[in-house]
């Protein structure tokens, strides 16, 4: 035994050095100095000829422990140092065999690399997903990998983040042999051959016959720092991947180890990085539930009904049958139930196109849903889910109708995204069983779901959706019942005040291209033309109610609705768009952004970019800030991974309420001030952004105080 969590066992002649440290056998503290260890002892015993290292339950090494690197991104530590122990490994005279299961990725792929012969088992993978973080490969990955599998193939993988599969890599060179059955008893095999075979056993680090001449290089980094500026838009990390990447092509082994050690150090100090692993933990942070504990009894979802065969309802039955739900698709007109249904089939069979799955298991998901008409099977479903656009009325007619079918223990469901959840939960005779359910389009692709809380929901249907949340693959995150919710209740300003600046003299392309060059996924003119402007008008209308009187309120949208340009839907809309929809400014709106403003006395004048940016952020800050005061969010964390995973807020700035703390709460709130005198009660300061201000505080220290108060209690 080397320590707690990795133990050293012997097959005859072979050691088995197995690491212990549930749940993905992360290279936290004493797990190196185990294998090590270990390494070390079967190194001694003459009678042992090869090493076989294997993680115990369902994984390998999944990568480093995150909370080091979080320590050591808030300069709280040092990154974990591995350079030892893969030396160590890569020095045995006897042959060491790395033996894949689940997923060697990151340091454990690095750890990986340093053994003589790596065999994983058929549906192992394998990747550097370092960017994801922020920071590159830091323990030797940027030098071994390209040894292993080639420039090219490593630039993918550090750019892309994205891992491969067994066979994948034998074909690339990273697997040396993929083991069918037993992986244990067929690694050991394969290290009793090697050892026959005699050594030395060759060194990564020794190998360069892939490394490339510089000739042969120059495109693939070319190439390489484009596919980085396109698919990584504004991240540092993936450029400094591929330089040092450049740097294990050119320079001797050690010298490129040290530039790498400089290139990770330099990484981990990034606002980038700390951004990015904010979000890792924010992400999981969410399923926690302070009133919700995790004993608490959740229903296993295998059936479900959907009614509203259209464009959300049709994302929902995809994304249910993707993980093996069965559906039924209800739609009450029989032309909109075979459209959504072809739509269904376009999809799926433009993923087999791709090779993203094979003809059989589309046949097989088509299989799971099942179109109908009225309201047959709805008896036997876990889980009712009504999807029909965003009509409050509707909605509860919809309710009282299932209220009378559904079983008795069976969750129903609004896939509402503004509506009020407890109005639609008293259609019914069982509020407890009603929750909001909010997927966004595509609801096959996009990972969020809000999920909404009324006054009376229980405690077991939240426990249930978190868990359907997490069986679709989705990241769930828990908000309270209020006009928007916390994601289009943020989304709201923001749209108002984008159409306040092309009133004031900014143009639609104008505002998109600057959050588009900042890092939004798209510009929010595009994004209203996408969803549909008829969505956001029917939102408009169902909240009229809550408008404050007097205050401003946006002119040009309700013309666009009242002239039939709904967005790419019907080919214009802010833009105008060509057949296959890419858009083009459009002269027509321009005249007519001008003429309203003309018409309704707006002086226009010249926006700078910087004006757009914090009138459209910081107004969504503002507003993140009274939600997270008055409860509907349980954690600023939250509202950053909502908009992280639903509203193309690039991940690298960790959400907006991240992003405030690292514009300083101070400026945020002078800046909102200053509006507030500018432009009117729309843009009164939150007290809570106020107080933190005030305080020297940020949003992150707000959850922290939160959290520990919680655990207290």
């Amino acid at each position: 035994m080397a320590n707690q969590l990795v133990s050293l066992t012997r097959d005859a002649d072979v050691a088995i050095l197995t690491i212990e440290n549930p749940p993905v056998n992360a290279l936290s503290p004493g797990v190196p100095e185990g294998i090590s260890a270990a390494l070390d002892q079967a190194g001694r015993d003459p009678a042992i000829r090869a090493v076989v290292l294997i993680g115990g339950g369902r994984t390998f090494i999944a990568g480093a422990d995150i909370k080091e690197l979080e320590h050591a991104a808030q300069g709280q530590g040092a990154a974990p140092k591995l350079h030892a122990l893969l030396a160590q490994i890569e020095d045995s005279a006897k042959p060491v065999v790395m033996a894949i299961h689940g997923t060697a990725l990151g340091g454990g792929l690095e750890v990986a690399m340093a053994g003589h012969y790596r065999v994983a088992s058929p549906d192992a993978q394998a990747g550097q997903p370092e960017v994801n973080l922020g920071i590159i490969p830091g323990a030797e990955g940027t030098q071994r990998l390209p040894r292993l599998v080639g420039v090219a193939a490593a630039i993918d993988l550090c750019v892309s983040g994205k891992p491969v599969s067994a066979s994948q890599g034998l074909s690339m060179g990273l697997i040396d042999r993929i083991i069918e059955g037993d992986l244990r008893a067929g690694a050991v095999t394969f290290a009793r051959e090697m050892a026959e075979r005699g050594g030395p056993h060759r060194k990564t680090r020794d190998r360069r016959e892939k490394l490339g001449s510089p000739q042969e290089n120059a495109p693939l980094f070319a190439a390489g720092r484009e596919q980085a500026r396109k698919t990584r838009r504004n991240m540092t990390a993936p450029l400094v991947a591929i330089e040092a990447l450049e740097a294990a092509a050119t320079l001797p082994f050690d010298e490129g180890c040290r530039k790498e050690r400089e290139m990770i150090t330099a990484c981990l100090a990034s606002d980038q990085c700390r951004a990015l692993i904010h979000a890792f933990f924010s992400e999981r942070a969410a399923a926690k539930i302070p009133d919700v504990p995790k004993d608490t009894p959740a229903m296993a979802v295998g059936s479900a009904a959907i009614i509203g065969a259209g464009t959300m309802g049709g994302g929902i039955a995809m994304a249910m049958a993707n993980v093996g739900i069965s559906v039924r698709l209800k739609d009450s007109d029989a032309v909109a139930l075979d459209r959504g249904m072809a739509v269904i089939r376009k999809n799926y069979e433009s993923s087999v196109k791709k090779g993203r799955f094979s003809q059989a298991v589309m046949d097989q998901r088509m299989a799971l849903i099942q179109p109908q008409l009225g309201y047959e099977g709805f008896d036997s479903a876990d889980l009712v889910l009504e999807a029909v656009f965003e009509n409050l009325a509707l909605k509860k007619q919809i309710f009282s109708e299932i209220d009378k079918i559904a079983r008795p223990d069976a969750v129903l469901a609004s896939n509402t995204s503004t509506l009020d959840i407890d109005q639609i939960a008293n259609a019914t005779a069982r509020p407890a069983s009603v929750i909001g359910l909010h997927f966004f389009s595509p609801a096959h692709v996009m990972r969020l779901v809000e999920i909404v809380r009324g006054k009376a929901t229980g405690k077991p249907v939240i426990a249930t959706a978190l868990a359907l949340a997490k069986k679709l693959k989705k990241v769930g995150v828990l908000v309270g019942n209020c006009n928007g919710f916390v994601g289009n209740r943020m989304m709201f300003p923001y749209i108002r005040e984008a159409q306040f600046l092309v009133e004031e003299g900014a143009t639609p392309q104008q505002v998109d291209q600057a959050l588009f060059a900042w890092g939004m996924a798209m510009g929010i003119f595009a994004v209203d033309d996408m969803g549909g402007i008829d969505v956001l008008w029917r939102a408009r209308q169902e909240a009229k109610h809550l408008e404050k009187p007097g205050a401003r309120r946006p002119l040009v949208h309700d013309k666009l609705y009242e002239m039939g340009r709904l967005g790419q839907k019907t080919g214009a809309g802010w833009y105008r768009y060509d057949e296959n929809r890419r858009p083009s400014p459009d002269p027509e709106v321009l005249a007519l952004i001008e003429q309203t403003a003309r018409a309704a006395g707006i002086p226009r004048r010249e926006i700078a970019t910087e004006e757009i940016l914090e009138r459209c952020l910081y107004v969504m800050i503002n507003e993140g800030a009274r939600i997270l005061e008055e409860g509907y969010a349980l954690r600023a964390a939250d509202i950053d991974t909502i908009y992280l995973a639903g509203y193309g807020f690039p991940s690298y700035r960790g959400g907006p309420m991240w992003y405030a703390d690292t514009v300083g709460l101070q400026k945020v709130a002078r800046r909102i001030e200053e509006f507030h005198r500018q432009h009117g009660v729309l843009w009164e300061p939150a007290p809570l952004l106020l107080r933190l201000a005030a305080e020297g505080r940020t949003f992150a220290e707000y959850d922290a105080a939160r959290e520990q108060s919680v655990s207290a209690a």
